[in-house]
């Protein structure tokens, strides 16, 4: 009899402990709970951590997660307002702040994402086609372009090279997709956090189209710079013979002046040297006439002189050489 009581009394035991084990639960940090009563919720959402209790096998806890969670969209083929075809690839973070409504709409995260992955994807391609190809490469509208610094001020000034102006940019553009698809998930008990572009890149059928046009574009400029400098070479060479004709002819001036003030100097010199009396001047005559019969008479050359030229007077008194 004890022995029966004593089964009895350990089954009531081991029962209640099931059903305590049963009707209580925890809540985790990073988790919210939702109880539900044959499938359906009852309550409120339990957010606070810590030992909770509900009724046993009636109650199930279904725990939703509150940190900030990641959606990760696939590159998606788009085209842009000017007919470009990119493949975009977008991040968002969000994270459930209704978690009863986020329940009853969507049960679990792989829905949420599935959901995300609609909704993101059809404002970003609504996005996209309303906005031209530099809108969305651009980060923003008041971006200043990196000059050379060796390009002059004219140069940098010209059209080579300008950016395209743009009136929104890629900050703005991700505003746009945010504001449009925030009030879309709010319904579904999710707030979205950020959305940003990852990557931007040239659909495969264009890109080679793309890249021919950027090597024409380069092209362009590198024979813009070069017939640039062309002109400028032909014109440095230009001021460079000008100024070296200019050099050497106020060169030659200024030698020929020199020339002729030594000249004047020298002939100054002679008459004051030769002047000095008559036998002087007569001598200065004759050695200057000595030195200029080499200059004018050759072995073949034949003068015609009147008797009383003042060259024939010295070569009367001559006698030819007979040996």
């Amino acid at each position: 009899m004890n022995s029966i009581k004593q089964f009895v009394l350990l089954l009531i035991v081991a029962i209640g402990a099931f059903v305590f084990f049963n009707s209580i639960y925890t809540v985790d940090e990073v988790e919210q709970v939702i109880i539900t009563q044959f499938g359906k919720p009852v309550g409120e959402p339990v957010v606070e951590a810590g030992l909770k209790f509900k009724i046993p096998f009636v109650q199930e806890i279904n725990p939703i997660d509150k940190r900030v969670l990641e959606w990760d969209g696939a590159p998606s083929d788009m085209p842009t307002k000017d007919k470009l075809y990119i493949s975009v690839d977008l991040f968002a973070r969000w994270r459930i702040v209704d978690p009863l409504q986020y329940f009853l709409r969507l049960r679990d995260e792989r829905s949420a994402q599935s959901r995300l992955d609609d909704i993101l994807g059809s404002e970003t391609r609504n996005a996209v086609a309303k906005h031209e190809l530099i809108e969305i490469i651009r980060t923003s509208k008041d971006r200043v372009p990196l000059r050379d610094a060796t390009l002059s001020t004219t140069d940098q000034d010209a059209d080579m090279g300008a950016l395209v102006p743009i009136e929104k940019g890629r900050k703005l553009v991700e505003q746009e997709i945010f504001a449009a698809a925030a009030e879309k998930v709010g319904v579904f008990g999710i707030e979205l956090l950020d959305i940003r572009f990852k990557r931007i890149n040239y659909n495969e059928s264009v890109r080679p189209k793309i890249y021919d046009r950027m090597i024409s574009e380069r092209r362009q400029i590198a024979e813009r710079f070069l017939s640039e400098g062309n002109g400028e070479a032909a014109r440095i060479r230009g001021n460079r013979v000008r100024e070296l004709n200019k050099i050497q002819s106020e060169a030659y001036r200024e030698v020929e002046e020199i020339r002729g003030v030594a000249d004047a100097k020298a002939t100054e010199i002679y008459a004051q040297a030769y002047n000095q009396s008559k036998e002087s001047v007569e001598f200065y005559e004759f050695t200057r006439s000595m030195a200029a019969y080499p200059d004018m008479i050759g072995d073949s050359t034949t003068l015609v002189l009147s008797t009383d030229s003042d060259l024939f007077k010295y070569l009367k008194g001559m006698t030819p050489d007979t040996k």
